[in-house]
């Protein structure tokens, strides 16, 4: 170790690279503890850890000291038992710590969401706006009114926002830039600094900045994998608004592609001399498949209806049999299985999520879905692929987005308890 720490560049006393050695042990034993309390079916107790982890019993009796004065983890009542001697109480993510503010902008409404380290959503709030004739630094200056809010009731609860991450339909750039979002006519908005006027949100803690912009697909895949921890480890969530985007899952993990701007499946030509699409191509499939496409065929074209209103209307037509409507949803299933089943062609995935809109229409999107797919993906005949509804819904991106934050949390405590110390 003395070697490595020389050859990168350290020349200091044994003193000090044993203080280094130190710190970065107990980071790992941090994560070590909080992971696997994270992880358990059931509260496990300090001994519990110590057997799991390989962990001396003392050093788990201090990393457990450490994470409860960080407000990371509380002790659970123990469950009854019927043997000689004190039950060992458990342990368990605490609730009244540090959260996660997930905010969202879409082409029709924003939403802000707070979500406890233990996973719980403590706060959801939508507005509903047409936010395309806004330009975005209005749309911006409305979604922290949203996030005010949220702080305000977060605060209330006894919680503490660790920080903040914006889904927005588009393709967004490390530096947290949308380069283009189509469906809000948005072309390089640098969003972090549209909202450096609003410090709460932008100021960095511990050289990391509190607020993350991404890509509200991928938000939301990442929603879906932890809301479901018995799901499947690999998929694609495909969220249904206006536009359509879809985060790819491969092993647990998001699959982000070279620059970080995977997932533009709304803009898949499915008939390519087709109709013109707001990015400049034509025939793409949110032009056949979106919200307003499916309105449009439904025969309810101009009804001004916010996504969540639009599909619930959708789903009660199609329920009641009206055949304008199973028509529109029908061609609109056909349209997505196209896509679909040439996304698993190209990464042999078995399970496909229909998220956002999508998820209250599945069962009437579903069987062309899967008739596309068993009709045009090589291997259905013998590995056949599932499609179902989302869990989160339309909820997905703003619950995927606070997520994220107290994910970062769960993984690296050591910079929380930094900061609340």
């Amino acid at each position: 170790m003395a070697e490595l720490w020389q050859c990168q560049g350290v020349t200091s006393t044994p003193g000090l690279v044993g203080a280094v050695r130190q710190g970065s042990l107990r980071e790992l034993n941090l994560a070590v503890v909080l992971g696997r309390i994270a992880a358990a079916e059931r509260p496990p107790s300090r001994a519990d850890l110590a057997a799991e982890t390989g962990l001396t019993r003392a050093t788990v009796s201090a990393v457990v000291e450490d994470l409860i004065t960080g407000r990371l983890v509380t002790e659970a009542d123990p469950a009854p038992r019927s043997g000689a001697g004190r039950p060992a109480r458990g342990l368990v993510l605490a609730g009244d710590g540090p959260a996660g503010l997930g905010l969202e902008i879409n082409v029709d409404y924003l939403a802000a969401c707070v979500v406890d380290l233990a996973g719980r959503v403590r706060h959801h709030t939508v507005h509903r706006a047409d936010l395309r004739p806004h330009s975005p630094a209005d749309a911006l200056a409305r979604l922290v009114d949203l996030a005010g809010r949220a702080r305000a009731d977060a605060t209330a609860q006894g919680l503490t926002l660790a920080g903040a991450a914006l889904a927005v339909p588009g393709l967004v750039d490390d530096a947290g830039t949308v380069r283009l979002a189509p469906n809000l006519g948005w072309r390089d908005v640098p969003v972090p600094s549209l909202l450096a006027v609003h410090p709460p949100l932008t100021d960095a803690v511990d050289g990391v900045p509190p607020l993350v912009v991404d890509n509200e697909a991928n938000l939301a895949a990442l929603g879906e994998l932890h809301a479901d921890p018995d799901g499947p480890a690999s998929f694609l969530h495909i969220s249904g608004e206006v536009g359509i985007g879809a985060g790819i899952v491969l092993d647990g993990a998001l699959f982000r592609g070279a620059r970080g701007w995977s997932g533009e499946i709304g803009h898949i030509p499915v008939s390519p001399e087709g109709r013109p699409c707001r990015c400049g191509g034509r025939g793409c499939l949110e032009q056949y498949a979106g919200q307003e496409a499916i309105l449009a065929a439904a025969g309810l074209a101009g009804a001004d209806l916010p996504a969540d209103t639009a599909a619930a209307r959708l789903a009660e037509l199609a329920g009641s049999g009206a055949a304008d409507v199973l028509g529109a949803l029908r061609e609109a299933g056909t349209a997505l299985g196209v896509a679909v089943a040439g996304v698993v062609n190209l990464l042999d995935l078995d399970t496909v999520v229909l998220g956002g809109g999508y998820a209250p229409l599945a069962p009437w999107l579903r069987p062309p879905v899967l008739a596309e797919i068993s009709r045009r993906v090589l291997t259905a005949a013998w590995s056949p692929v599932t499609v179902r509804p989302a869990v989160l819904g339309a909820d997905a991106a703003a619950v995927g987005a606070a997520g994220s934050v107290v994910r970062r949390i769960i993984t690296r405590p050591a910079g929380w308890l930094a900061r609340a110390g």
